[in-house]
């Protein structure tokens, strides 16, 4: 059986999907694997106790029969998408209303649709790329593109901050935008890192998209305004040249698969009729177990009071393990601004990061190794298979454990 090109390119091994079925197969063995890879959120109890509740609801009358047996809309349920708007449009003053947003089965598919919306052969014979303006970014962006060479990325300056610590920033000397750039793109936190940028930051690239007549494409899966794993005094960022994408997944229901949308109408009848193509609707469960925590405006208090903290805390009790364990190791950790990952810079190992990741696979540790978040750089650096991303959100026991192997691993590998 033959492949056309398309086929081809997404049928070909990934490190989306080797990140996934890695994650499959951890699933399937049990208990003694540290899962310290993957995106997966913590299980909260406040949050799982407000859903069993909603739960129960649903299952107490007819919307429950609504949520699963009706088809929605291509646009995302009116209802879901008034609370959001009046939500974001009171707490921030944001000039939009419900026809500024769009609900797509995931944010992860909301990229998709948006990187071959702006990049690729425009209808005036020109070819235009994503360019991300600070790498490392998120793995599964990488092999999103349908047309070979999507995207471009530029390195960071990099700032230690102390002899463990330091930070990437966008180095703006370098970004060099022209014809060829038809979005610049960020996560906000940056996974894989946890970097947050700067409001000044986020406010130049904002200008200087809006100067080139091109959108700010904002990933906020982990951020601003929910579900809010910020560890930095910055504010959300919106005006008609950018497309925010958020998700339910990080509040807690990753498997609810629901992305939010909110952008310029134009851009959000573009999204709306690019899923009902592809999806034909948009899942309802998300939607409707979270409409209620909209519509009050509890879920920005849940986030706040419940969410952002519980990480905050796991984040610097999982630093000071890694400070603890990786005595007298040459290593450095990413400042730990958001999200859930600790992002660990190995200076003077003798072996690559992927190299160290396939030896603590076999002593059932999952991490990620750096590589794979450094596409579209054009350049051979060290420093891209030199660091792990590690997600903090299990248990104490098993991080500490996962830390504690990777530190031995990671001195045999630097004699």
């Amino acid at each position: 059986m033959k492949l056309s090109q398309f086929g081809e390119k997404f049928a070909h091994n990934s490190g989306i999907l080797e990140l996934m079925e890695d994650l499959g197969e951890a699933a399937v063995a049990g208990d003694d694997i540290c899962m310290l890879g993957g995106g997966n959120p913590a299980h909260i109890g406040t949050v799982m106790g407000l859903m069993r509740d909603r739960m129960k609801e649903l299952l107490s009358g007819d919307d429950f029969d609504k949520m699963l047996s009706c088809y929605g809309s291509s646009r995302g349920e009116p209802g879901f998408k008034k609370a959001v708007a009046e939500l974001l449009a009171g707490e921030y003053g944001w000039d939009i209303t419900e026809k500024n947003v769009a609900v797509v089965n995931s944010s992860q598919c909301a990229f998709f649709y948006f990187f071959n919306m702006f990049s690729g052969l425009f209808p005036n014979g020109t070819e235009k790329k994503i360019l991300f303006p600070l790498c490392p970014e998120y793995i599964g962006y990488a092999d999103q593109g349908i047309k070979p060479g999507a995207f471009a990325s530029r390195k960071p300056k990099i700032t230690l901050i102390d002899k463990h610590t330091y930070k990437y920033n966008v180095d703006f000397s370098q970004l060099n935008i022209d014809e060829s750039v038809g979005a610049l793109c960020v996560s906000r936190p940056t996974n894989p890192t946890g970097n947050v940028m700067t409001d000044s930051e986020i406010r130049e690239l904002g200008k200087i998209a809006e100067g080139h007549d091109i959108p700010l494409l904002i990933d906020s899966a982990y951020g601003l305004p929910f579900p809010n794993i910020v560890y930095e005094d910055v504010r959300p960022f919106w005006n008609r040249n950018t497309i925010l994408s958020m998700s339910l997944s990080k509040l807690g229901l990753p498997a609810a698969r629901t992305g939010i949308i909110v952008a310029d109408e134009k851009i959000i009848d573009s999204i709306s009729g690019i899923n009902a193509i592809i999806s034909l609707s948009t899942g309802k469960i998300g939607q409707t177990l979270a409409l209620r925590l909209f519509e009050s405006g509890k879920i920005l208090d849940l986030c706040r009071d419940v969410i952002q903290p519980f990480y905050r805390e796991k984040s610097c009790r999982t630093v000071g393990m890694i400070h603890q364990a990786f005595d007298g190791i040459d290593y450095a950790v990413h400042k730990s601004e958001g999200a859930f990952f600790l992002w660990i810079w190995f200076r003077n190992l003798k072996i690559t990061s992927r190299e160290l990741y396939e030896r603590l696979k076999k002593r059932k540790v999952l991490v990620i190794p750096s590589r794979y978040f450094f596409f579209g750089l054009g350049e051979e650096w060290s420093h891209r298979d030199e660091c792990i991303r590690l997600n903090f959100a299990q248990d104490d026991d098993t991080v500490r454990k996962g830390i504690e192997i990777i530190a031995d691993e990671a001195r045999k590998a630097g004699r």
